[in-house]
């Protein structure tokens, strides 16, 4: 019944910028924190940003602090990532996930087991 979908995902250069977005039915996001994962090939699934069910609170990776924005939209159930500044090294596929986590820390955001429903990924490439 629940669904996440992302979007937004595509080519871009270095130094440019990708709005993710991830929309949400069967489940109100407000209620919970919804986190942004991304793997690269090869590699194993690695956080990017958290933000908490009450919007008080975002969490950061640290290789995307000062880059990347995480927020939501209630209204639409929506949460999304704001990326600027790309790098070759985001290159990945991003997936969105929400989970009912108490409490929530920046260590327990960040561990993919917390989190129960995963969206399919939206693939963003930045190139040299």
């Amino acid at each position: 019944q629940v669904q996440l979908v992302e979007s937004g995902g595509g080519l871009v250069q270095a130094g440019g910028s990708l709005r993710l977005s991830c929309a949400a039915s069967g489940r109100t996001l407000s209620s919970y924190v919804t986190g942004w994962f991304r793997q690269a090939p090869g590699k194993e699934r690695e956080f990017v940003a958290a933000i908490r069910g009450n919007g008080g609170n975002t969490y950061y990776a640290d290789s995307v602090k000062g880059r990347f924005t995480i927020s939501r939209d209630n209204a639409k159930n929506t949460v999304y990532l704001q990326m600027n500044s790309l790098k070759p090294e985001d290159t990945a596929v991003y997936y969105c996930a929400t989970g009912f986590i108490l409490p929530v820390t920046p260590s327990r955001a960040g561990i993919s087991d917390n989190y129960d429903i995963w969206g399919q990924g939206t693939q963003v490439t930045i190139s040299s």
